[in-house]
């Protein structure tokens, strides 16, 4: 019997302590499974021009296709990387002048002191009021602008703070043009797309009937523009004479310093636009 009391009492002792390793070990599991407080982020929030790598270097901006305005808005996207807040926050903005080449007011606005970023906003658009100089018709100027940091919002991305515009008021020659429209002038240019309201055209011999209709529209209105003033009065444009009648300026009436000259040819009787040479617009 002693014997037996004695070999039990090891035992007894060793499921003790296996006890106590199994409460220990899940008190240890416990405590290590607590969550850790998760850090917040509190940087400095930041803004930046929300554009791809290609539109930061080269926007470009063209009054050509309306003729009747003198002025535009450029909305540029920016954007915030940070916490957002409920009320309005400010940034700046500037015009790079040693590396523009548009004049301030000829060619923009100057820029307001500060812009707001909207509260509760994490995104936005900085305006640019351009004007349609003239001088736009004949060359192209750019418009550098930063962003500039103030104690609302910082300017750390130093490759996304640069944003250039072109700003032009002419048209180019298209590769689709010979193929429909002959010979080419930019106020032919511009002439097609107030008649037609089309931008570009095709260059599949499917596309001809549609093509051909629209160059259609451009020869009557070249051939008769007395009449297509009288047709189209929601076009806005008129025609006025200051020699009886030899030539006529062509404008839209929202934008009389913008003309077109439209002449009477001694030999037929017809009257014609003059482009950009010079020469009579057919």
């Amino acid at each position: 019997m002693k014997l037996f009391m004695d070999s039990v009492k090891p035992l007894h002792f060793m499921k003790n302590i296996k006890a106590l390793f199994i409460v220990w070990f899940s008190l240890l599991l416990l405590f290590s499974c607590q969550k850790t407080p998760l850090e917040t982020y509190n940087h400095r929030p930041n803004i930046y021009f929300s554009l791809d790598s290609a539109l930061r270097d080269s926007m470009i901006f063209t009054f050509a296709y309306d003729m009747s305005k003198t002025e535009d808005t450029i909305y540029i996207p920016v954007q915030i990387i940070g916490h957002r807040a409920p009320d309005d926050r400010h940034y700046k903005a500037y015009v790079d002048q040693d590396s523009s080449t548009a004049v301030v007011d000829q060619h923009y606005k100057p820029l307001e002191p500060l812009y707001p970023m909207p509260g509760n906003n994490g995104r936005d658009s900085l305006p640019i009021i351009v004007y349609n100089h003239p001088d736009l018709e004949e060359k192209s100027v750019s418009l550098i602008l930063k962003l500039q940091g103030t104690d609302d919002l910082g300017i750390e991305n130093q490759q996304r703070i640069r944003a250039k515009v072109i700003l032009s008021a002419r048209l180019e020659q298209p590769a689709w043009w010979n193929m429909w429209l002959g010979s080419y002038s930019r106020v032919k240019h511009e002439l097609f797309y107030l008649v037609t309201e089309q931008r570009s055209l095709t260059m599949e011999g499917t596309d001809a009937p549609r093509n051909l209709y629209f160059r259609d529209m451009l020869t009557m209105m070249l051939n008769d523009p007395f009449a297509w003033v009288a047709d189209n009065p929601e076009k806005g444009y008129l025609l006025t004479t200051a020699d009886n009648g030899a030539t006529y300026h062509f404008y839209h009436q929202d934008n009389p310093a913008r003309i077109t000259l439209l002449k009477r040819n001694s030999g037929t009787g017809q009257y014609t636009f003059i482009d950009e040479n010079g020469m009579e617009v057919r």
